[in-house]
């Protein structure tokens, strides 16, 4: 209920803020750039940039999305900095390492631009200055789908992570394997490289392979979701290892419309980058804030019974 209300919050802001303008025609001065270390062509982040497309739409501001060829902290930090140096109107970034991202974060609010960050960073975004952070808490998240795992009878779990070293995903396994643990569960971390699907699917297998009480797996997205399917389909271990993962995509959630896969859990990362861009027109337009430092877009689960509603807005780039 409390989410819901602050969704309809937002509405009657974006209502209000896009009326007079989209009546005239014209376009508000402000530039505000999204600089995340997920590209746009990744599935989950598309979705973002379709999210921050959209509202730059409706609230008639000028959006850029940056983000470096991979996941390399030095060349996001190197954006950040060139962005500042720009002198934007707002600024939106992701975390996914406070300490390599730090200093150039601080040094955007030390210039006076509005900084909201998403998606991770949300353990550090009050020290850090910025107005808010849009996301879910990493930790919590993994925790959770521990919790469903663990009850839906795994014993022992993989927790497959393809960035490791990106601090939010570590926090999403240390968060499912505690939960397991408290279960009288183990867990234990595979990495991955995305960048070679058949590679990860691999060692994906060979890890089943190689210890056969293993009977959990939960991916930390949609692109390591993949790999472990079909890792799982060439085992003939398909509905036998459980499988989970977070965020959605509309092969995830075809896998759990056909029983394929357990759960699914959804961040909304559409609002992770339509809602800092209505929060800064409106800190900019009239000076308000959010009423709290996390405006939480997540964790939610979802599971066989609620896939099949989803699928056409992931299909669509919404979810």
């Amino acid at each position: 209920m409390k989410r819901l209300i602050s969704v309809l919050i937002v509405l009657l802001v974006v209502a209000a803020l896009a009326g007079p303008v989209a009546a005239q025609g014209e376009m508000r001065p402000y530039r505000i750039v999204v600089v995340t270390h997920g590209q746009a062509a990744d599935p989950f982040w598309s979705v973002v940039k379709n999210g921050v497309d959209q509202a730059g739409k409706d609230m008639r501001v000028t959006v850029e999305y940056q983000a470096p060829a991979s996941f390399d902290m030095v060349a996001m930090s190197q954006l950040i900095d060139a962005v500042v140096a720009s002198d934007p109107d707002g600024l939106v970034v992701s975390i996914p390492d406070p300490d390599a991202l730090g200093p150039s974060v601080k040094a955007a609010v030390a210039a006076g631009i509005p900084v909201i960050s998403i998606n991770s960073g949300s353990d550090v975004a009050e020290e850090f200055g910025v107005l808010a952070h849009v996301g879910q808490t990493e930790y919590e998240a993994g925790y959770g789908g521990g919790q469903r795992m663990a009850a839906a009878g795994a014993t022992k779990a993989l927790c497959v992570n393809h960035e490791v070293g990106n601090v939010a995903l570590d926090l999403r396994c240390q968060g499912f394997a505690d939960a397991l643990t408290e279960a009288g569960a183990t867990a234990e971390v595979l990495a991955v490289d995305l960048a070679d699907f058949t590679g990860s699917a691999n060692r994906i297998a060979a890890a089943l392979t190689a210890d056969e009480s293993i009977n959990a797996m939960l991916t930390l997205g949609p692109g390591g979701a993949l790999p472990a399917l079909q890792a799982l389909t060439g085992e003939q271990l398909l509905g036998t290892v459980l499988l989970a993962t977070f965020d959605l995509s509309p092969e995830v959630l075809e896998a759990i419309r056909d029983g394929n896969m357990l759960f699914a859990i959804d961040q909304q990362q559409y609002m992770q980058g339509y809602l800092p861009i209505v929060y800064l027109t409106l800190y900019l337009e009239n000076l308000n804030t959010p009423g709290a430092i996390l405006v939480p877009t997540g964790p939610g689960f979802v599971v066989q019974d609620t896939a099949a509603q989803v699928i056409e807005y992931a299909a669509r780039g919404t979810r």
